[in-house]
């Protein structure tokens, strides 16, 4: 090739060497330009189009970094060989999407709010603090179990909180539960059978779908061990000191029951102690991994309700006999919480702040807790209550003639979010009144009883009593 013609705009905000490299580009998919012409040189072409030699040097650099074309060392270069891209209709590949419009609600009883009570001030202060030039070496990769100084701070809070004893070494920060979950199952052999309470954590069986989890049925004391033995599982996901979704406690019989089934052979338990900080009714549960003497408990918790779901930061303690199979397995991982995150988190819980927030918010969550009871007991016995003992949120069931999907329904309609028990069954389960979770968290104090009241209004259910 003699010669190459391109119209270069010189007034255009577009530079030169990027108007010929797309020139040229073009041209060679289009083969107006064959496969194996010979380019002409860049002084050539310079003189050629009246631009510098630079500019045509950029152009050809990057048409050959792309393998538009290719280098022969003291010859020039040539036109490769392009495979042809399949070509598609537009309006084959045009979606259209709409955002999905969020309902607005003016009450709403998810179970996973929080207060917006938060000591913003002094996270703030460790949060400045912590991003300074003298913290430069945390912009490098962190260990990937989390920051030593964050676990030693969690071992401490367990052992005082959850009579829990355990080293740094054993603990390993994540990003959430559903992060987490999946590497504790690749430590247990390829063969799980994997439980799960039901109804329970709905999140749970959509990590797991490679592998359908075997359902146990639960009841007022917790996870019904009997269904568990008489299944093939050798894994059980459990939440012993406040069953979700029902608030159910684990008795003691079946704790110890529980343990001795997770003591034969490769079985062990995942404990997930979402919300043990928040208790209302008599002593604190023991933690199970507390009473497990045989290295079968994974015991399992975030900070999700004890500070703010968004700082997405869960742990998890693993028993001494998976300490070495997680280093042979994840050691080459990255954690999966930013060190800056953890290092505030850290300095937070070493300087008493967290246990004064922890202090303030069961305080604050107790009256709403009482307020929300103290307003239902108005609608008592149409509305029956459980799981009141801890947490956040309780169950109520509705003596209506109607499915959980029509009252969900009327109660959005009046501008209410309220969740069915159902939502979180692995598969059906008959109750004789539909039931639905009350999470009272993110609900001012002040509006626990005008929601309550609109709620049942909307369901057409009278006050038995008056309020006093």
């Amino acid at each position: 090739m003699d010669m190459l013609i391109f119209k270069l705009e010189k007034d255009s905000p577009t530079p030169l060497y990027e108007q010929l490299y797309i020139g040229m580009k073009n041209a060679i998919i289009e083969k107006q330009i064959e496969v194996g012409t010979k380019l002409p040189s860049k002084r050539k072409l310079a003189e050629f189009l009246n631009i510098s030699q630079t500019t045509i040097e950029i152009a050809y650099g990057q048409l050959l970094a792309e393998g538009y074309i290719v280098s022969k060392p003291r010859i020039g270069y040539f036109v490769e060989e392009i495979d042809e891209l399949p070509y598609v209709e537009k309006d084959q590949i045009d979606v259209q999407y709409e955002p999905k419009q969020r309902q607005i609600y003016e009450h709403n009883f998810h179970p996973g709010q929080i207060d917006s009570s938060f000591p913003f001030s002094t996270w703030r202060k460790y949060a400045k603090d912590i991003f300074d030039s003298s913290s430069k070496e945390l912009l490098q990769t962190g260990e990937p179990q989390g920051e030593y100084v964050l676990r030693s701070e969690i071992a401490k809070y367990l052992y005082q909180s959850r009579g829990i004893i355990c080293k740094p070494e054993q603990i390993v920060i994540g990003s959430g539960t559903e992060q987490l979950l999946p590497m504790i199952l690749r430590l247990i052999e390829n063969n799980t059978k994997f439980a799960l309470e039901n109804p329970g954590y709905s999140a749970i069986p959509r990590i797991h779908l490679q592998n359908k989890a075997i359902p146990i049925s639960v009841d007022d004391d917790g996870l019904i061990v009997d269904e568990l033995e008489e299944s093939d599982a050798n894994i059980v996901y459990i939440t012993p000191s406040h069953q979700f979704p029902t608030g159910a406690v684990l008795s003691a019989a079946r704790r110890t029951q529980l343990l001795k089934w997770a003591s034969k052979g490769n079985r062990y338990i995942i404990e997930d102690d979402y919300d043990s900080e928040f208790r209302y009714v008599g002593k604190p549960i023991p933690a199970l991994q507390g009473l497990d003497q045989n290295n079968k408990v994974i015991y399992m918790s975030t900070f999700t309700k004890s500070l703010m779901p968004s700082l997405r930061v869960a742990y998890i303690v693993l028993p001494n006999t998976l300490l070495q199979k997680y280093k042979d397995s994840f050691s080459y991982y990255s954690a999966t919480v930013p060190r800056f995150d953890q290092h505030i988190l850290a300095n937070f819980m070493k300087d008493g702040h967290f246990s004064k927030h922890l202090n303030r918010m069961r305080k604050i969550y107790r009256k709403k807790h009482d307020k929300l009871l103290h307003t239902l007991s108005t609608y008592y016995p149409d509305i029956k209550v459980k799981g009141d003992h801890a947490g956040m949120h309780i169950l109520i069931s509705v003596p209506i003639n109607k499915t959980e999907e029509e009252l969900k329904q009327q109660a959005n309609d009046s501008k209410i979010a309220i969740y069915p028990v159902s939502e979180y069954q692995l598969k059906p389960l008959n109750y004789d009144q539909p039931s639905f979770l009350l999470g009272f968290g993110g609900i001012p104090l002040e509006t626990i009883d005008i929601a309550i009241h609109k709620l049942m209004t909307c369901w057409g259910i009278k006050k038995t009593r008056v309020e006093i």
